[in-house]
């Protein structure tokens, strides 16, 4: 028996929804779609599943550094809220700052020896999110400073360097500044985002070189910076030291590497910065507790 043309057995139907009547057919597999399937494309309509095959071989739009473009400033702003949370910890319990802050080998108030040295490796990246509590050291302007220079630099920069490259150079620049410090003073305690900052700063110049943008702004915010940084009594010039040196190499290697190689080189840079601050902490270590 054969089918009249036109019957209700050739009413063809959408491939992902049966019981709907469609006569629209998807422009690169060529099924069946009714309109809920349709996603506009150049020429006609294309169904959902072809569409997202063909954003997987699309190329992804990356930054000059190689990282993905990235819609906000999300990791800046978790940092300024962990910043932010650490302080309100500091407020709450004093505590809080002695169990986290940045001390190489110390003696607390009850004769227990506490430190890096002593096994405490985490007060060496805790100590870049404390900042001096009210009524000691620098005060609330020390956080208000360092949260005011990250909300102005970091969206920038995360936006031009991506957020896993914009995250791995704060921490390491934060790192890098505490780990200078316990080399040249293990007994010196100290906490502050300065470290991480002037990483900041320093990224902020190498980008802005590689732009060809006029770079002398940021080169007297420095300069002042430093200034301030060996002529005020109690800063830990380590720290400052130990992250711009550090910003300016690891965003050196991001924006200057062959677009070819931008991924490796990344991403060896970081591990040889970070096995060679490990090293450095292992062998002081090593001679403070000889």
């Amino acid at each position: 028996m054969s089918m009249e043309p036109g019957s209700p057995a050739e009413v063809p139907h959408c491939y992902r929804h049966p019981g709907r009547e469609t006569y629209v057919r998807c422009t690169r597999c060529d099924r069946y779609i009714c309109p809920e399937c349709m996603r506009d494309a150049a020429v006609g309509h294309q169904c959902v599943e072809c569409v997202r095959e063909g954003n997987r071989t699309v190329p992804q739009a990356r930054t000059m550094a190689g990282g993905q473009l990235t819609s906000g400033p999300t990791v800046t702003y978790a940092l300024l809220g962990i910043n932010v949370l650490a302080y309100l910890g500091e407020l709450a319990s004093n505590a809080f700052t002695t169990r986290f802050e940045m001390v190489g080998q110390g003696i607390t108030s009850h004769g227990q020896v506490v430190g890096v040295a002593e096994g405490e490796w985490y007060r060496l990246l805790t100590a870049a999110f404390l900042h001096s509590p009210p009524g000691g050291g620098l005060g609330i302007t020390h956080i208000l400073f360092n949260m005011w220079a990250l909300w102005m630099l970091g969206p920038q920069l995360e936006q031009v360097l991506g957020r896993a490259r914009y995250l791995a150079l704060y921490l390491l620049s934060a790192l890098a500044g505490n780990v200078l410090l316990y080399l040249v003073s293990p007994g010196e305690p100290a906490l502050g985002a300065s470290g991480a900052i002037f990483g900041l700063f320093g990224a902020f110049f190498v980008v802005a070189k590689r732009l060809r943008a006029d770079v002398r702004g940021i080169v007297i915010i420095l300069v002042i910076n430093l200034v301030f940084t060996f002529s005020v009594p109690g800063i830990a010039w380590e720290a400052h030291v130990g992250g711009l040196v550090t910003g300016i190499g690891l965003a050196a290697a991001y924006v200057y590497a062959p677009q070819a190689r931008r991924n490796p080189i990344a991403l060896g840079s970081g591990a040889v910065i970070l096995l060679a601050l490990l090293v450095m902490v292992v062998v002081k270590t090593g001679q403070l507790t000889a």
